[in-house]
């Protein structure tokens, strides 16, 4: 949790920031195969021939090979600005003008109590239907991002930078008839369905707890079978029968 506030105009609104998201894949430690004790991952320094305890370490930038530019934490605290440790509030937008491919971490912003200009904030967000665009520092890291309301509350994402999105040239687009885009459409709407969030099951992790429970049981764990999938290489058949299945 971290303890900001929201700069909105001259106005200014403590808020806690909670990160949502949590990785909940099943952690494995490493082992030496021989005896199964924990390996140990010791920081080295090659030159003076010891292990380096983390206070003794800082970080370096290599501008030429093996000469280094250093700043330490207190360096890199004189670099950000009292109003970027806040979430400054640069203007509001739709959240359709965004596409999510620009979407990073999430995070549940309340206040600490009661605050009427958090419950305004989060009103008047609501009744102009719009979401804010901020920009805010996490740790030593600049971002922008956005604040929008939710059911679940006020919620705000980090935003990737254009650089840091990476978008391959694509191949041109093929010709298709007429009825492989009507069979095509058909095919979309007898699949169409409602986002639910319970049907978001991680079934590789499952099978791994699975596996780790058929090891506990001393059992061995079984090869799972392959299934056959046919390949059919005309694309009106493959539409045709993929009707029939659904």
């Amino acid at each position: 949790m971290k303890k900001t506030t929201i700069s909105f105009g001259l106005v200014s609104i403590p808020i806690e920031m909670r990160p949502i998201i949590k990785n909940n894949d099943i952690s494995f430690n490493k082992l030496h195969k021989k005896c199964l004790s924990r390996i140990k991952y010791v920081k080295y320094c090659p030159h003076c021939k010891k292990e380096v305890k983390q206070p003794d370490i800082i970080r370096g930038y290599e501008y030429k090979k093996d000469d280094y530019i250093t700043l330490t934490d207190e360096e890199f605290n004189n670099l950000k600005s009292e109003d970027e440790k806040s979430i400054e509030i640069i203007g509001f937008l739709n959240l359709k003008e965004i596409d999510p491919i620009y979407f990073e971490k999430s995070y549940i912003l309340s206040p600490p109590t009661k605050s009427k200009a958090y419950s305004l904030f989060k009103a008047a967000l609501a009744k102009s239907n719009k979401i804010a665009l901020a920009k805010t520092i996490i740790g030593t890291k600049f971002y922008y991002c956005i604040l929008r309301l939710t059911p679940d509350g006020l919620i705000m994402n980090t935003l990737y930078f254009p650089e840091e999105i990476i978008i391959p040239e694509l191949v041109s687009d093929v010709k298709f008839t007429k009825k492989e885009e009507d069979l095509a459409l058909s095919l979309i709407k007898s699949l169409n369905m409602k986002f639910n969030p319970d049907i978001l099951v991680d079934e590789y992790q499952a099978k791994i707890k699975e596996a780790l429970d058929t090891k506990l049981d001393g059992k061995k764990i079984k090869k799972p079978q392959v299934k056959q999938e046919r390949t059919i290489k005309d694309l009106m058949t493959a539409l045709e029968m993929s009707l029939k299945n659904v």
